[in-house]
C-alpha cells in the first residue's frame, strides 16, 4: 500500500461530525471567523446538496469530493475544517485515509445533541419546512462515532463560544497567526 502524505507538519485538520442541527456549521464558521484567512471550511451540505445535488448514500460522489478538496487545501498550506453529518458507515473509510495521510495534527469532534433538542433547533432553520420530523428521526443516529475511539464528544451543555474556544485551544489554532492570502 502506497502512503500518500498530505499537508505539512504545521497544517491542522479538524473534523466536526454530528447529527442535523448539532451546531457543526456554526462552530466551523466561528473557528474561521476567529482564525482569519488561511482556514478552509469543507462543508458536506454545500458539496453534497448544492454542488452535486445528490442524496447521502454509501459510495456517493460527494464522499470523494470532500476528501479531494480537503487534501488540496491542506497541500496548499491551509488549515482545514471538514464539517457535516458524515455518517460513520458512509464516510469513515475516506476520513480514516485522510487522517492517516495528513502530516500535521488532526483533531476529530462529534457534537452530540439529543433528538428532542435536534427537533427544537431544526425548527429555527431555513429548511424547517422542507424536512419533516419523521425525516429527521430517520436521519438521526445516536452517537454515530467513528471506529477507533478517536473523536472527542462535545455535549449539548457546551455553548457555541465554549465549543469554539475549546477547539481553537485543542488544535493549537488559537496560537497560530492567520495566513496572508
Amino acid at each position: 500500500m502506497t502512503v500518500v502524505t498530505v499537508g505539512t507538519e504545521e497544517t491542522r485538520l479538524v473534523v466536526l461530525r454530528g447529527n442535523s442541527a448539532s451546531g457543526k456549521s456554526s462552530v466551523a464558521a466561528g473557528i474561521r471567523d476567529r482564525f482569519g484567512r488561511g482556514l478552509a471550511v469543507v462543508g458536506q451540505d454545500n458539496l453534497r446538496r448544492i454542488v452535486l445535488r445528490e442524496r447521502d448514500r454509501p459510495g456517493a460522489a460527494n464522499i470523494g469530493l470532500i476528501g479531494l478538496i480537503a487534501r488540496y487545501a491542506l497541500d496548499a498550506g491551509y488549515h482545514v475544517v471538514v464539517e457535516g453529518i458524515l455518517y460513520a458507515d458512509h464516510y469513515g473509510d475516506m476520513l480514516a485515509r485522510l487522517f492517516a495521510d495528513h502530516r500535521g495534527p488532526t483533531h476529530l469532534y462529534y457534537l452530540h445533541v439529543p433528538f428532542e433538542q435536534t427537533l427544537a433547533r431544526h425548527a429555527a432553520k431555513p429548511i424547517a419546512n422542507e424536512v419533516s420530523e419523521p425525516q429527521l428521526r430517520d436521519w438521526y443516529r445516536e452517537l454515530d462515532l467513528l471506529s477507533g475511539g478517536t473523536e472527542t464528544v462535545i455535549g449539548d451543555d457546551s455553548t457555541l463560544k465554549e465549543t469554539i474556544d475549546r477547539i481553537m485551544l485543542d488544535t493549537g489554532l488559537a496560537d497560530l497567526p492567520a495566513l496572508d492570502r
